[in-house]
């Protein structure tokens, strides 16, 4: 009997500010995907929308009750879901629920994974008991401003500091605060991107990145990437609009890159992630390494990290792809 090829959902677009960012992501994945192996659609959720692109640029609704879809009259389904949703409800946990109970597996980890790392503050709470060197922070919850002043942020945090979504990626409404007249409005930007926004301490030193995936059979820990901009940090113009440097493998000595990549296997077993995430780092002058967020949904356009590194390391999108999903079968 011939081998029926699987049915690949990437599954993009969400509810988030990154929106438009994740349809990129998905048309990376796409040109990704190994075509003679799988049947690979694009389903754009946002809301109660949840359709898939079918050939000739047209579209069919998502049965959500099953995650099945109609093309020429028949009804199909998927055997497998990519998610590359950036924020809500792909990268904390919600969908992941979802398709737990209809029983398709997934491109991510499991939805307390997923809800941990999407929340920064608990993250790096969690890891700092295992040992993983986190920069000090506070939480401030919508309507709660109040129980923490600006004078006790300066004492405890210092300036300069950053104010960011606690839940939610990390494009949109951080800033960069220099002094205690910036806190009120930077916490208000903050606001409108979650309801819980964490004020963190600034780490002065080398910005890197780096993938890794594990399977069955492998442990990958991808070459770093370096991260190098003239803006006031990372923000959404340096990682979409060219306004940055990325060096890949990043600049570091023998010694820092073989903790780096330690550091990143040990917090992927520690999380017990699925698929392949992203870490980020800070190093400090003296050699500290600072784990600055997990990002388990990376970009995945062309010149994304996570592509940028798979090159790097003499491999091909295309496995890496075919190892994630067959990992579950």
């Amino acid at each position: 009997m011939k081998n029926l090829k699987r049915n690949i959902a990437i599954v993009c677009g969400g509810d988030s500010s990154e929106h438009d960012v994740s349809l990129r992501s998905a048309q990376g994945l796409y040109s990704f995907f190994d075509k003679e192996r799988y049947n690979v659609y694009i389903v754009d959720i946002k809301g109660q929308d949840w359709h898939v692109e079918l050939p000739g640029g047209i579209t069919a609704r998502i049965d959500r009750n099953d995650f099945s879809f109609v093309e020429d009259g028949k009804a199909k389904w998927f055997d497998y879901a990519y998610i590359t949703i950036h924020g809500t409800p792909g990268e904390n946990g919600i969908l992941q629920g979802y398709f737990d109970l209809i029983g398709i597996p997934y491109s991510t980890s499991g939805v307390l994974v997923e809800a941990m790392t999407f929340d920064k503050f608990v993250l790096n709470q969690y890891l700092r008991g295992y040992g993983v060197a986190v920069a000090d922070s506070l939480l401030i919850r919508q309507g709660y401003e109040q129980l923490v002043s600006d004078e006790e942020i300066e004492r405890r945090i210092g300036m300069p500091c950053f104010v960011k979504p606690a839940a939610d990626g990390s494009s949109f409404g951080v800033s960069k605060v220099k002094n205690k007249d910036q806190l009120a409005p930077a916490i208000r930007k903050a606001m409108l991107e979650s309801d819980e926004i964490m004020v963190e301490q600034f780490l002065e030193g080398t910005e890197i990145s780096i993938g890794v995936y594990k399977t069955r059979e492998k442990s990958v820990v991808l070459p770093a990437t370096e991260v190098v901009t003239q803006n006031e940090f990372f923000d959404y113009d340096a990682k979409y609009n060219g306004q940055v440097q990325e060096i890949t493998p990043a600049r570091l000595s023998e010694d820092i890159t073989r903790r780096v990549r330690e550091i990143t296997g040990h917090i992927y077993d520690i999380l017990h992630c699925n698929g392949i995430i992203r870490i980020d780092y800070i190093i400090s002058k003296e050699g500290k390494i600072f784990m600055l967020e997990v990002n388990t949904t990376p970009g995945m356009t062309p010149t994304s990290f996570i592509p940028q590194q798979v090159r790097a390391a003499g491999m091909e999108m295309k496995d890496v792809l075919t190892d994630i999903v067959e990992n579950q079968f």
